[in-house]
């Protein structure tokens, strides 16, 4: 299926050369003067080969036939990471390459969403929030109760993160997938 380039986003699975790549960035840029062009910088699925490529925004680039559905984490192990189809209780292994900085926010019994493509996972997805416990942290400076300042922590998948001063260990906390930050508290 052709796309128009500029319509490309991370995540994103294109038939480049007769090989799949899935696009790590997505940029528009829009220069003073001539052609505005969509720089992408992709990922070879079989090799995990990085490439950079950059289009006229009106080009098209041939867009793979990818399935996205749900899955849920099982457990890991030296042949890869495991998820099962709630559906039909099928299950998939993905190579700790496809997993990458995911692989901490993995927990027992998560539903996350993989695209594969010809039953091969090639991308993963992540829920945007995740509940984890504070294992470690410093105790808090008395007087420090200004809210930009934060303290380092770890947390119970190994992550560390900056926390409020008022949070301390073994309180649940929530955290944005994508970087790693400390969003609240959690309510249960």
């Amino acid at each position: 299926m052709k796309v128009i380039a500029s319509s490309l986003r991370k995540g994103s699975v294109v038939d480049h050369d007769g090989k799949l790549y899935v696009v790590l960035s997505a940029e528009n840029i829009h220069p003073g003067k001539g052609t505005p062009v969509t720089q992408l910088n992709m990922r070879r699925i079989s090799d995990g080969v990085k490439i950079s490529e950059r289009y006229r925004t009106t080009e098209t680039v041939e867009r793979a036939i990818v399935d996205d559905r749900n899955f849920t984490f099982l457990y890991q192990d030296g042949e890869g990471f495991h998820f099962m189809n709630p559906d039909n209780f099928d299950q998939l292994v993905a190579s700790p390459d496809i997993i990458g900085d995911a692989a901490p926010y993995l927990t027992d019994g998560c539903t996350v969403t993989l695209s594969t493509h010809d039953e091969v996972a090639i991308a993963i997805a992540l829920p945007r929030l995740a509940t984890f416990e504070v294992v470690e942290t410093e105790p808090s400076v008395k007087g420090q109760t200004a809210s930009s300042s934060y303290k380092p922590a770890i947390l119970s998948n190994g992550v560390r993160t900056m926390i409020p001063p008022y949070i301390g260990p073994g309180t649940r906390i929530v955290i944005l997938t994508e970087d790693g930050s400390y969003q609240e508290r959690a309510k249960d």
